[in-house]
């Protein structure tokens, strides 16, 4: 789509004078002398004039930025300056992919969207293949993220006993960190020539993701220590940074719920505790959203069964080379790109049936 037409798509998105009208009245109530008499919800309302403001100054950003370059273009075209004009449709193309970012942005609408996430993997069905299958996700995610400008940090990783990972726990830092991950969450499945089968077989595997949000000081969740079992032990890992002498990894059990938690991400026991809390905390907030939404028993089924049956996605290597999503239908055959982390065309098709199932 040219950057001209995605720019009027957008300002049709957002529709820009309800969202002035919304700012407005945002700004009202911020003004209110009462308002401070409820600090959680004075805290709501400052958070939603806050993403209604940046909504709008990235809109006029981007469209003061086409205006300049286009400006710039045609005054470097009339002087014939070629460096120029390579520079200007290099910031072009730069330009178009902050738009298409933004447009998908646009799509966001939970109220834990903006926060950071966890994001954990588990292995599942498939043996060897599976805990590799969950280490090539964990990079695939990985190089999502930093393509974003998030900050990336392994909370805990497990290895397979062969190769891979059992499973792994990924914080994702930054502005929407967990809108644009939330689409992410069901079982993957890949299809390829087993590097570990000896006859060259073709193997399927399964790997399971789920997403959830880190939770603002605002919401709270209540946690009774006596519902609480936890255990230290030593970090393991891949690599040095992951492995210490001292048992101060951390795992934590919710016990009514059996939830478990874990942090070996620091060498403080203490640091690692405080960091499994925010944990359990943002997993607990998370099963009460899908418990209001009457879905908790199809997303804890699809996130137990790691296997046939339940998978979102699928990545087939061989005989052909093909990512589908089974849930929008949306495909791709440049498999390495994927797993090089290139997956917003992936959480576009689901943000944007999400929304139509609303409508």
């Amino acid at each position: 789509m040219p950057l001209s037409l995605l720019l009027t798509s957008l300002r049709g998105v957002f529709e820009l004078d309800k969202l002035r009208e919304k700012l407005a009245e945002l700004n009202q109530k911020s003004e209110d002398p009462e308002l401070w008499n409820n600090n959680q919800e004075a805290q709501k309302i400052l958070k939603e004039k806050s993403l209604v403001e940046d909504k709008l100054n990235q809109v006029f950003a981007i469209e003061n930025s086409l205006k300049d370059n286009r400006e710039y273009f045609d005054l470097a075209k009339l002087e014939g300056d070629a460096q120029l004009i390579s520079d200007i449709e290099k910031n072009l193309i730069s330009l178009k992919k902050t738009a298409q970012n933004f447009e998908i942005e646009c799509l966001f609408s939970g109220e834990t969207d903006a926060n950071n996430c966890f994001l954990d993997i588990n292995a599942g069905a498939g043996g060897t293949d599976s805990c590799d299958f969950a280490l090539m996700l964990l990079r695939m995610y990985e190089r999502f993220a930093v393509s974003k400008k998030f900050k990336v940090e392994i909370v805990s990783i497990l290895d397979g006993e062969e190769a891979g990972l059992r499973s792994a726990t990924l914080k994702i830092s930054g502005r929407f960190a967990f809108g644009w991950m939330r689409t992410e969450s069901g079982v993957h499945r890949l299809v390829r020539i087993s590097p570990f089968n000896a006859n060259d077989k073709r193997q399927t595997s399964f790997a399971s993701v789920w997403a959830y949000p880190e939770l603002d000081d605002e919401i709270e969740i209540t946690i009774n220590e006596k519902d609480l079992r936890v255990d230290t032990f030593r970090a393991s890992g891949a690599g040095g940074q992951h492995v210490n002498k001292t048992d101060s990894a951390v795992r934590m059990t919710h016990l009514p719920t059996n939830i478990v938690v874990q942090c070996q991400t620091d060498r403080s026991q203490i640091r690692n505790r405080a960091e499994c809390m925010k944990m359990l905390k943002s997993r607990l907030y998370e099963l009460e959203v899908q418990k209001k939404k009457d879905a908790l028993t199809a997303s804890e089924s699809s996130k137990t069964d790691n296997s046939w049956g339940h998978q979102i996605r699928s990545y087939v290597l061989h005989p052909y080379q093909l990512v589908k999503d089974l849930s929008t239908d949306f495909e791709t055959g440049n498999i390495q790109a994927v797993l090089d982390g290139e997956i917003e065309g992936f959480i576009k098709a689901a943000l944007t049936e999400k929304t139509s199932e609303k409508n």
